[in-house]
């Protein structure tokens, strides 16, 4: 079994993660509306459609943090979970981009995240049952 560093790092874990996923929502449903809002200038509508990103930011600090704490067979398991959905994303991105040469509708890049975060939580569930 997994040994971890220390009590309740799982519940700040997802105490940070849930913190900077509701600034998320929140700043997104923002530029959502200031963009239908019809906000003028090319700079500022770019500045608004990129806030989303500002908390996106701190999504992948606290995973980072989160990685810091773990024990080195936790971070190899992360390690091997992030490969394989480092690869699973650049096979399926890559054939799905020669099919769409053969006429399949294109995908918007918002369907490349949604792909790596499966494929990595699928690559920690199969090292979680290699390594028990």
């Amino acid at each position: 079994m997994v040994a971890i560093k220390e009590p309740g790092m799982i519940r700040r874990y997802f105490l940070e993660l849930g913190l900077w996923f509701a600034a998320y929502a929140l700043v997104l449903a923002g530029s959502l509306w200031l963009l239908q809002a019809g906000v003028e200038g090319t700079g500022l509508r770019i500045a608004v459609s990129l806030s989303p990103m500002v908390p996106g930011v701190g999504v992948c600090w606290a995973v980072l943090r989160q990685l810091g704490r773990m024990d080195e067979m936790q971070r190899r398991l992360q390690l091997e979970a992030l490969a394989i959905a480092f690869a699973g994303t650049a096979l399926v991105t890559f054939s799905y981009g020669f099919l769409e040469n053969a006429g399949f509708p294109k995908l918007s890049m918002f369907a490349v995240w949604p792909l790596m975060a499966a494929l990595w939580l699928a690559g920690t569930v199969v090292g979680a049952l290699r390594y028990r």
